[in-house]
């Protein structure tokens, strides 16, 4: 069945007509999605689903709402709310900030996950130093602990799908990944809590899972505790002995975008 996708003048003539007509047949367009606007799931074969692409100066997102919530429509943003450094994650803003109020960059790695004979794209997020908790003038990784505040469960093993976490997000547009997204402050629309600085390229094959099953695994390791790993059954390996060792977490988000 098509997506029940609503796309404006604006948004058609910005994004290309061999675009949008992969969006209205179903190939890029998600079955299920975080609305943009009221952040609650929607669902693209069921109900009316505008599409709302974000402008910046050199980069485009495509992202979906309710149609009851806004129109399909641009919306200009700067491009640092887009692409921007990879940011500092402060208790202001409801996560993790770098040691000693530096900031902390955070560096994913794609794969694939098999859990209960079902293949999940996911992502690892590992910072490149101790993650201080905000305030505090130790040097003690509270990179774990303070992701858990906010939802994310530890895992044991990876035979277990991990939870969903409400309000949280993993965006794309053009099949790239832009961000990870957090609640914002209450009244607020979402925020970043990790941003590329440069869209992130994924596999043809992680793509299609993730947008097989509108959902990413996000899981996360304290400094060192993944490294480099050049193929998906290493990265599992380690993930393995990650959780093993009792520092790895995770969390299961909606797919944003294409």
């Amino acid at each position: 069945m098509s997506p029940m996708l609503d796309v404006s003048d604006d948004v058609r003539a910005e994004i290309g007509e061999e675009e949008v007509a992969k969006l209205l047949a179903g190939e890029t367009a998600p079955s299920s999605y975080d609305c943009t606007s009221c952040r609650t799931p929607g669902d693209t074969g069921q109900e009316r689903t505008s599409t709302v692409l974000f402008v910046g100066e050199e980069t485009a997102v495509l992202a979906f709402a309710h149609a009851n919530c806004v129109p399909s429509q641009i919306v200009r943003v700067t491009e640092e709310q887009i692409q921007g450094a990879v940011r500092t994650i402060t208790g202001d803003s409801g996560g993790a900030p770098g040691a000693d109020g530096e900031q902390a960059v955070l560096k994913v790695t794609c794969g694939q996950v098999l859990i209960d004979e079902q293949l999940r794209a996911a992502i690892v997020v590992e910072p490149n130093g101790a993650i201080a908790r905000p305030g505090s003038e130790g040097t003690t990784d509270e990179f774990l602990p303070l992701l858990m505040e906010h939802g994310f469960t530890a895992v044991t093993d990876l035979e277990t799908m991990p939870a969903a976490i409400p309000g949280w997000s993993v965006l794309m547009a053009a099949g790239q990944l832009h961000a990870v997204l957090q609640p914002g402050p209450e009244g607020n629309p979402s925020d970043s809590w990790w941003q590329a600085h440069q869209p992130l390229p994924v596999t043809d094959e992680w793509r299609a899972t993730a947008n097989r099953t509108s959902t990413v695994l996000v899981f996360a390791v304290p400094s060192g505790g993944l490294g480099e790993q050049p193929r998906e059954d290493l990265m599992r390996q380690a993930l393995e002995k990650a959780a093993a060792n009792g520092y790895l977490v995770a969390a299961a988000m909606p797919l944003a975008g294409t």
